[in-house]
């Protein structure tokens, strides 16, 4: 019997996290916890998904050092997903509802799209007003996930 394994929406920022500022404590654990997650999923011990938002962002990405990162990174990605009619529906209600920004509301709205069981971001702001959906995904910052996963005993 396979044991059931998280269903992971990454925000972009979490793909980006090891290049930002390490002189900054929190940006060093969450460029850990990031790191983390992608070697569990590496051990398929987590699935990850990639959006066509991720690509879309990745593309706009200026510096090629950390594009190239992403495009590695996202091999990790087992689920895809591309636009859909649906996300568009989704990401506008999540942008009138808790005032998500239209690039978060695109990435909140593949989350539920795909029916991931996990959304991690790095970003404060984004968590706070997605909790206000209240919907069934869990929300968290990828150092509470590690740490709740490890407390859990189940990685």
């Amino acid at each position: 019997m396979q044991a059931i394994v998280d269903l992971i929406y990454l925000d972009y920022n979490c793909f980006q996290r090891g290049f930002d500022d390490p002189g900054q404590i929190r940006i060093q654990m969450e460029a850990l916890a990031c790191q983390e997650i992608f070697a569990r999923a590496e051990r398929g011990e987590c699935q990850l998904i990639w959006s066509f938002m991720h690509e879309d962002e990745n593309l706009l990405c200026p510096f090629p050092d950390r594009k190239y990162e992403v495009v590695r990174l996202s091999a990790l990605c087992e689920v895809r997903i591309g636009p859909e009619d649906e996300i568009r529906d989704l990401a506008l209600s999540f942008q009138r509802k808790a005032k998500l920004s239209a690039k978060d509301a695109v990435h909140f709205a593949c989350a539920v799209y795909a029916k991931a069981t996990v959304f991690l971001t790095c970003d404060d702001g984004l968590l706070k007003r997605a909790k206000r959906l209240k919907l069934t995904i869990s929300l968290m910052n990828p150092v509470d996930y590690v740490r709740q996963e490890d407390d859990d005993g189940t990685n």
